[in-house]
């Protein structure tokens, strides 16, 4: 029988509500980042560096692009003969049939696929974060303290500690109680949804707890090991981690790539981030062009002038086109004379010439001012934005519009213009 000491459980069915129109179309963790990898490349690479080479991928939203960016792990050197990746959507099967209705029942529902490597531990990632990690270093954390569960836990401003599950520890490390998203909070050790179990553990906990409804580890899972008197036990991570789950967050993320020192880090030799490339051309940067402190994915041409931005593969940015603190993914137009402020414009949109986005004053969004925020303009893929128009801050705009949807050729900020057919 094959023996696997640790292997990868990978959530990645999440949708991402969020983000907005940005995941109306693709589960968030293939949504673009950095100008050339997908949110999903972060946990992905991890596994493959820490030497963990088998990874359990478990999908559900709107799973066709996630599934073709995996393929069969070539990127990460995970298209192994034993191990190596598999994507783990929900399946039919003969007594019941049902999606995945919670972390830990998206887990529980593949016990044959864990049992199938007879692991000695399991790993529980989330898809949704960028950071990098050394799971051997935390898997040694676990044997040295004989632990049957280990939490990955961050500091976090105890200001910010309420929206988290918090871990209360004692001086070993060893977690007495833990709350979730307190209100007062006694700890500022959040944790990360990164998961050590031993597979024995695991594997009583998900089958005592399987009628729970949406089975989740935070609520159900942990719980019980903690009633059993099961040894849980917090490992401290103290490097760079963000949760890119809010418009805002996922904006702060890509702009820190290009920090003069960046906090994250794509360039380290040792700590390769790997992803799926397309095979592009070189960037062209025509000769009155200007960039500026800005990240140029392959393959893109630019003849206007770029300021503090993230740009994706495949990108036009025509002539006289000034773009500043924006994130523009793969395969986008934009085009000429356009002034484009603090805008996230997803793949395959079409922005037409003397075009200006970010103006003027800014209001709150009239529809979804908890998405829509932070004076961001988002566009959401294969959109079309006609000539000649001017749109306003906290605005979002999804579909393929005519200059007839923009009054005096004129979207004002807080808007939302999303055309039938499109779902945010």
């Amino acid at each position: 029988m094959i023996k696997k000491e640790m292997i990868a459980m990978l959530l990645a069915g999440g949708q991402g509500s969020r983000l907005g129109v940005l995941t109306s179309k693709v589960a968030k963790p293939a949504v673009a980042f950095g100008g050339k990898y997908r949110i999903i490349d972060f946990p992905l690479s991890n596994c493959i560096n820490s030497g963990v080479d088998t990874v359990g991928v478990l999908t559900q939203y709107q799973p066709l692009r996630l599934n073709t960016h995996i393929g069969i792990g070539i990127p990460w050197d995970l298209d192994r003969n034993i191990g190596g990746v598999t994507v783990l959507p929900p399946y039919e099967k003969s007594t019941n049939s049902e999606w995945y209705t919670g972390t830990a029942n998206a887990i529980f529902q593949n016990l044959d696929y864990m049992e199938s490597f007879n692991p000695e531990y399991i790993l529980i990632l989330s898809g949704d974060h960028i950071y990098k990690m050394d799971y051997e270093v935390m898997l040694d954390f676990h044997k040295a303290n004989n632990e049957e569960v280990t939490i990955a836990v961050m500091p976090v401003p105890m200001e910010e500690a309420s929206r988290f599950g918090i871990m209360i520890t004692d001086e070993n490390r060893r977690i007495t109680d833990f709350e979730e998203k307190p209100e007062h909070p006694r700890s500022n050790l959040a944790s990360m949804g990164i998961y050590i179990f031993n597979w024995k553990t695991l594997r009583e906990a998900l089958i005592a707890m399987a009628d729970q409804p949406a089975l989740d580890f935070g609520k159900h899972v942990i719980p019980y090991c903690h009633a059993k008197g099961a040894p849980l036990y917090a490992y401290e991570f103290n490097g760079y981690w963000k949760d890119v789950g809010t418009l805002n967050s996922y904006w702060e993320a890509n702009m820190e790539l290009i920090d003069i020192v960046p906090e994250f880090n794509l360039y380290e030799e040792y700590w390769k981030i790997y992803t799926k490339s397309e095979i592009q051309p070189p960037q062209y940067i025509a000769e009155d062009s200007v960039v500026e402190r800005s990240i140029i994915g392959e393959g893109t041409d630019i003849y206007g002038k770029v300021y503090n931005s993230v740009i994706g593969c495949g990108v036009t940015i025509g002539k006289g086109t000034v773009v500043r603190d924006s994130i523009i993914m793969n395969q986008t137009r934009i085009g000429e004379g356009c002034e484009l402020n603090k805008a996230i414009i997803a793949e395959n949109v079409t922005v037409g010439n003397q075009v200006r986005l970010g103006v003027g004053e800014e209001t709150a969004n009239e529809t979804t001012p908890h998405i829509y925020n932070h004076g961001i303009v988002t566009v959401g893929e294969k959109s079309v934005i006609p000539n000649g128009v001017s749109v306003g801050k906290n605005s979002v705009i999804f579909g393929v519009t005519t200059p007839e949807d923009y009054e005096n050729s004129y979207l004002p900020s807080g808007k939302t213009m999303i055309k039938a057919g499109e779902q945010a």
